[in-house]
């Protein structure tokens, strides 16, 4: 049973689709971990051009699916409501192994370091287990 249906999510996130790269939320403890899921399906609107007849998501999607989840995270403690996370970097960041129409693309992300307006958060996406992508990520925010 997920903590957050995609519902729930557009409560929290200003996206909307088709960039609402997350559909449910699993774990949360707010302010400290998430994992969140996305079903990737063919019907997604950048596998149109990425790339024909040999549809992959695109790693930055990945990342930015990633951010979405840690986002859900700060933005669930009351301090944050209503605020928007925005990035400030990424580091470390590597690819390894594609992500393709069918996937289960499983979200976790873990805040390390919260000071004022930014933090630092370190993720990574599987599938079925396998590390797609792994990095850190530093957010602000804002308004």
């Amino acid at each position: 049973m997920s903590v957050y249906t995609t519902k729930e999510i557009m409560e929290i996130l200003p996206h909307r689709a088709p960039f609402l790269l997350i559909d449910t939320v699993e774990e949360l403890e707010p302010g400290k971990r998430v994992v969140a899921k996305k079903c990737v399906t063919y019907n997604e609107p950048f596998f149109q051009g990425h790339f024909p007849g040999n549809p992959v998501m695109p790693g930055v999607l990945i990342c930015e699916a990633l951010a979405q989840a840690g986002a859900v995270a700060i933005l669930g403690l009351d301090e944050n409501k209503g605020k928007t996370a925005y990035f400030a970097s990424m580091d470390k960041v590597k690819f390894k192994k594609k992500v393709l129409p069918g996937d289960v693309l499983m979200l976790e992300v873990e805040l390390v370091k919260i000071k004022g307006p930014f933090g630092i958060a370190k993720a990574k996406a599987t599938v079925d287990s396998k590390v797609a992508v792994s990095g850190e990520f530093t957010f602000a925010l804002g308004e």
